[in-house]
């Protein structure tokens, strides 16, 4: 084990003096030195939680803008032709600020659900694929492990997903977070914040096995040597995010129905109480719009998916890679000292 430490460090060592001196032979392994196969949990869910929050933090504005086109019957004066007229529109006359509303509960969702999520993700995909590829890739086993990572992410971030949606609406009557949280709680119970996770889930287990796959696919061939390459975590990042999104976002449209409650649309189809179900969504989504209405803030969601998900990926996999690195010298360190 001793030796097996020093010799690794020991090569990302020579690899980064070889690239410094100017060896062309060098460049491609000593800049992009390959990703440590079995980083420890810890790892995971450090590099899984930096990864979520910014995921989120940066293109939230364009979040915000989905939600209002994904509305039914939005107030007239807040309708939209384009996502970039959205925003300028919201600025001129909301605030600056206001495409940042609801922030502050994605990021404390974000932070856990997605340390889960990774943390999930890669201990299950190697245990499947030891089993289905003999440790070789296998979409399979990249599938199944996106589709039970989902499961653990949903359930922590379902609840931050109905606040934020709440306050990201036109004309939202809530003050700030806590009284957003504290309106459901008392007028439609603690079960409101779970009301749409069985559309969520349904959502976003085919959301996911269509993004790691789809990863893992675009990795294939843009790095198959599996090496920490940045272009490629982004290339294959940002194709994931737009084919995955593109492909649910129906689904999209019945969660934020279920999420936001819209009144008008609800009041036009005589609902009276509060829409529940996956399969009232979609009767609802139908009557009001057509085939259509299912395709609502497409533009938006892969706009808002593309970056967000490039993002999530060279964020996660560059602290993957930086994190193991520092363990490893670490251990190169203290077993040099026995």
């Amino acid at each position: 084990m001793e030796l097996s430490l020093d010799s690794e460090v020991a090569n990302l060592e020579m690899s980064e003096i070889k690239v410094k001196d100017g060896d062309p032979s060098e460049v491609d392994a000593g800049d992009y030195e390959s990703l440590p196969p079995h980083a420890s949990l810890t790892i995971h869910m450090t590099a899984g939680a930096v990864a979520g929050i910014l995921e989120h933090t940066v293109m939230y504005p364009v979040d915000s803008v989905k939600t209002r086109m994904q509305s039914l019957q939005p107030d007239p004066k807040a309708q939209y032709s384009s996502v970039y007229e959205a925003l300028r529109r919201i600025v001129q006359t909301e605030g600056l600020l206001r495409p940042l509303r609801g922030l502050n509960i994605t990021m404390m969702g974000a932070g856990p659900a997605h340390a889960l999520y990774f943390a999930c993700y890669e201990q299950v995909k190697h245990r499947l694929s030891e089993v289905i590829q003999n440790g070789g890739n296998s979409h399979i086993a990249n599938g199944l492990a996106g589709s039970v990572a989902t499961v653990l992410h949903d359930a922590v971030m379902n609840p931050a997903e109905v606040v934020k949606q709440r306050m990201q609406m036109y004309n939202s009557p809530y003050r700030n977070l806590l009284d957003c949280v504290r309106t459901i709680r008392r007028t439609e119970g603690l079960a409101a914040f779970y009301r749409s996770y069985s559309t969520q889930l349904t959502m976003n287990i085919p959301f996911q096995a269509v993004h790691f796959m789809t990863y893992e696919l675009m990795q294939e061939w843009l790095n198959p040597h599996r090496q920490y390459h940045p272009g490629s975590h982004i290339m294959s990042g940002a194709a994931a995010g737009a084919v995955s999104a593109a492909i649910t976002t129906p689904l999209d449209v019945c969660k934020t129905l279920l999420n936001t409650q819209e009144n008008v649309a609800l009041s036009s189809m005589h609902i009276s109480g509060h829409l529940t179900g996956m399969a009232n969504a979609f009767r609802t989504v139908y009557r009001l719009g057509g085939m259509a209405a299912f395709f609502k803030g497409i533009q938006a969601r892969v706009i808002y998916q593309m970056p967000s998900t490039a993002i999530a990926w060279s964020v996660y996999e560059f602290f993957k890679y930086f994190l193991t690195k520092q363990h490893m010298e670490r251990e190169a360190g203290t077993a040099g000292t026995v």
